[in-house]
This record gives structure tokens, sequence and C-alpha cells, in this order.
């Protein structure tokens, strides 16, 4: 009876967990915290299934245990030389097929600092460090285990936040620029744009089409700017030219929500009486969560579709994100890592020069 409680106990804790993050996601979707709150209900859902399992005693359920207790021993030993090994195969690759810029070598760069990681854990001398060792670490595995979090909350809401639909009664579509090959769009420029279009075809059988908004301004190696290369292959692919807009002088991501919102605020004021329209954003699915970022930073209540992005191109693109949104959460991090680092100095003090 009282293991039975405690099993009902575990259920409705995971319930819990899973109805705070629902609600959560529900409100706004745009939220890192949503990725820890969904990861923390699969850990419930785990532990809970694990005791589910084992407070009945049937040897399938047994042998069920034993199978994900040794595929999770079996990640836990080998599942970082796999992430090394395929990260270095992507670096390969990335450097067949793209430009050899830094922002291409960041799987390159991740793979050498684990490996990295790893031989300073495993070689660091004794003869040098003496019995502050152990102290350096520990440190270092504190802050290693504080990223390998931050960036399995970060994969969690980009995954989830890609999933979400969307109703056919929008307003306005915002493309989101990308740099533009002589005066043709890029195919993953063409990707966003084919994903916008897709959109407005499904509405525009059923309703008013939403207006599209292509926003990217010029680049010092590009012949015209990036709205009127997307507009002028929207145009070729079946939109009508009376629902394109162009905006373009924006340069960065933020820069695309901020004057594609001032266009749809003057258009909406004079148009209608409704304070609110509907909007979406069309952008790569590694990019979807920062822009939606930055949608929300200028006070745009939209939500984005995605488009898929080349395999090979997606895992350096997804580091460039977490890098650009960690940067965007710098003083959480600059605190946790200053108040860990300081810690450690207090901590060597103590340990060499008083008796604890």
């Amino acid at each position: 009876m009282e293991q039975l409680e405690m099993v009902l106990g575990f259920v409705f804790v995971t319930l819990m967990s899973f109805a705070i993050f629902y609600i959560s996601f529900k409100k706004e979707p745009r939220r890192l915290l949503n990725g820890f709150l969904f990861n923390v209900f699969l850990f419930l859902l785990f532990g809970t299934t694990m005791m589910i399992c084992l407070s009945f005693s049937k040897p399938i359920l047994t042998l069920f245990v034993v199978v994900i207790i040794l595929l999770l021993l079996s990640i836990s030993f080998f599942g970082i030389y796999i992430v090394i090994f395929y990260l270095l195969k992507n670096a390969r690759m990335m450097k067949k097929k793209e430009s050899r810029t830094l922002q291409n070598k960041l799987t390159f760069i991740l793979a050498l600092l684990l490996i990295g990681y790893f031989l300073f854990s495993m070689i660091l001398p004794q003869e040098i460090f003496g019995k502050n060792i152990f102290m350096i670490k520990s440190l270092a595995s504190f802050l290693y285990l504080y990223y390998l979090l931050s960036v399995f909350n970060f994969l969690t809401i980009s995954f989830l936040y890609k999933l979400r639909k969307y109703p056919l009664n929008q307003d306005f579509i915002i493309v989101l620029g990308s740099r533009v090959i002589g005066d043709k769009v890029s195919p993953l420029l063409a990707g966003r744009i084919d994903r916008a279009i897709e959109f407005y075809t499904e509405q525009k059988e059923i309703q008013s089409p939403p207006k599209i908004i292509f926003s990217g301004g010029q680049g010092k190696d590009e012949q015209l700017s990036e709205a009127l290369a997307m507009q002028r292959y929207a145009i070729a692919n079946g939109v009508a030219e009376e629902d394109t807009i162009i905006e373009d002088k924006s340069t960065t991501t933020y820069e695309n929500m901020l004057f594609s919102k001032r266009i749809m605020d003057e258009l909406w004021e004079n148009e209608t009486e409704n304070i609110e329209y509907n909007c979406l954003f069309s952008t790569n699915d590694y990019h979807l969560l920062r822009a939606g970022f930055y949608a929300k930073e200028v006070g745009i209540s939209a939500q984005g579709i995605s488009a898929k992005t080349a395999r090979y191109y997606y895992i350096n693109a997804m580091i460039r994100e977490y890098i650009a949104i960690a940067y965007m959460n710098k003083k959480r991090h600059a605190v946790v890592v200053g108040a860990s680092v300081v810690l450690g100095i207090v901590l060597f003090i103590l340990q060499n020069y008083f008796t604890i």
C-alpha cells in the first residue's frame, strides 16, 4: 500500500511538472525557461517510469529497466566521444562545402575545446598544482556541466518551438533576409521564401492572403537589396505583387523585426480600427528561436514558421545560434561563471593559508 502511494505521488508530481511547462509554454513559447521545465518533466517521467516498472515483479519490466540503465551508462561513457567524432566529421564537411570563415569552423573549434577539456582532466600534473588539483578539476567540471545543461535546455526549446502550428488567419508574414548571390537569392534564403509562400498559398485558398514583408538591406558585396531579390523570387513563384512589401534598410535580425514592425503598425493604423494584427515570420529552423526573441524584444507578438536547413550545415548553425543567445543572456552567464571563480579563489585561499 505504501509503495502504491509512493508511485501515485511520483505520478502526481510528474503530471504537475508537465502542467507547469504547458502553462508557461502556452503563455509565452519564446522562453529558454521552457526548455528547462520540459527537461524537468522528462527527468521526472523517466524516474516515475522506472519506479512503476520496479514496483511490479514482471520479467519484461525488469528487462526494460536494465536495458534503459545500460543505455544511459553507455551514453555517459561513450556519448561525448561520439559527439567529438561527429563534430570533426561535420567540420570536414563544412570545409568542403562552405567558405572558410570563423563562423563556419565552429564545429571544429567545439571539438577541440571538448578534447582539451578531457585532456586537461586526465593529465593535469599533480606536481604543479599539488593539493589544489581536486578543486581545479571540480571547478572545471561544474562549468562543463553548467554549459552542458544550458545547451540541452536550448536544444529542447528550439525543437519544441518549431513544432508549433498557426491558424490561417495572418495579416502579415515577415521573411527575414540573408545574403544574396549576385542578384539571386541563395538556397538558404529561398527556403525561407518558399515557406512563406506555402503558408500564403494555403491561406489564400480560404480567405484573404497575408501581406508578405521582405526584410533585408543591401550589403557591400551585394548587387541589390535582399528585400528586392526576395520579392522578385516570390513574384516569379506565384505571389501577387500587391501582396508584397519591401523593407530594405535592415542589416540585422533585430532591425528586420523593428523596421517591419514600423511598417505593419503604419499600415494597420491606416487600414483598420482593430488594435491587434496577426503576424508570423519565416526563417530557417536553426534561426527560429533567436528571431522569436528579437520579435519579443521589439514588441511583436509574432511567432515563427521554419524552413529546413541542409543537414551538414545545421549543427554548425545551431552552435552559432547558441553562442548568440548566450550572449543575449550574458549577464546571467557572467554571474554563474563569476560566482564559481570567486568561490574557487576563496576555497584556494582557505585551503592554502588556513586550516579548515
